[in-house]
């Protein structure tokens, strides 16, 4: 069975943690686009930080490993279940640059 849109995005929020703000969209073929939101930080002006990424190439890795990355270096001391997915979102960073 395929989870909804809603389900997703509430497992998404919580595997993120409290500093998140996470919603599902859909792209314009239809396909889930995820949106991570930083709740503190601001990235241009007064915009929040966020990650957008479409679903055609798993929106849902794409958007969580750059939401990792983000907690890591701005939040060190932030906990989130996602941190504990940090070597595999370094391994899958390490080989798109290769």
């Amino acid at each position: 069975m395929v989870a909804s849109r809603s389900a997703r995005q509430r497992k998404a929020a919580v595997e993120a943690g409290p500093l998140s703000t996470v919603r599902i969209d859909l792209d314009s073929a239809e396909q889930f686009a995820y949106k991570v939101t930083c709740t503190t930080c601001t990235a241009k002006g007064h915009r929040k930080w966020s990650t957008y990424r479409a679903g055609a190439d798993n929106g849902y890795l794409a958007a969580m490993d750059r939401w990792i990355f983000h907690l890591v270096e701005k939040h060190p001391g932030a906990e989130a279940p996602c941190l504990a997915y940090l070597e595999a979102a370094q391994q899958r960073l390490h080989e798109r640059r290769s």
